[in-house]
């Protein structure tokens, strides 16, 4: 469910409103939209709001697998939350600077358009950032996921494929920018291997272990 309604905010909002290298087209289209821009706006924050809970539920579900894993997972994940949520406030500064406010009117519309299409920019690098966490999380989850023996091992590979997707990344848009498009055409790939632990749960669940496995009495053998 979180992903389903982060993705409206990460995904198609962005491929809607986004012209990539044209300031004024970007900005023309967030103006035209700003409706939208709210939309996926709240998505985010429902979104990565409801991520906390869901971290939360996998600590108390693996803990007993390992609790070190475990709060590795979980710490991982809820530190790329924070990050996440402070991030969103670029997507409302580019509403406010196309708001055509009163204290804006010292700059001309050729200046509020670059500011706009920058911090619609940062949203995103913010979000590359925030990538890294996503994708380090990952590892231990999927260490989880094999010892466990109530989910499939194979699911927890297939997280250390995603994990290698989402760091190749945030990598290679960070340092070597120039072949960003490139490796992402590979890493979105990589990343999809994450959805098949997310229907598993989702449809199968899994079977909660007790807290404490009673042992027998020898007295009563």
């Amino acid at each position: 469910m979180a992903s389903i309604v982060g993705a409206f905010g990460l995904i198609y909002v962005p491929g809607k409103l986004i012209v990539p290298g044209d300031a004024t087209a970007t900005a023309d289209r967030v103006r035209a939209s700003e409706t939208l821009l709210r939309l996926g706006i709240a998505s985010e924050l429902i979104g990565f709001i409801i991520f906390i809970f869901v971290v939360l539920a996998l600590y108390r579900l693996f803990k007993r697998v390992n609790q070190k894993h475990a709060l590795a997972m979980a710490t991982l994940l809820l530190v790329s939350i924070p990050v996440s949520l402070l991030n969103v406030l670029n997507e409302i500064a580019a509403l406010i600077v196309v708001s055509g406010a009163g204290f804006l009117s010292v700059f001309g519309k050729g200046q509020l358009d670059a500011l706009a299409y920058l911090f619609i920019r940062l949203h995103g690098l913010g979000f590359v950032v925030a990538q890294i966490f996503w994708g380090l999380w990952l590892f231990p989850f999927g260490i989880l996921v094999i010892r466990s023996d109530f989910i499939p091992r194979f699911l927890g590979y297939l997280l250390f494929i995603a994990a290698f997707g989402y760091l190749a990344s945030s990598f290679t848009s960070l340092v070597l920018p120039s072949y960003r498009h490139l490796v992402d055409q590979f890493a979105m790939v990589l990343t999809i291997a994450e959805l098949p632990i997310i229907f598993w749960l989702l449809i199968w669940g899994a079977k909660d272990q007790p807290s404490d496995k009673q042992t027998p009495d020898p007295a009563l053998a």
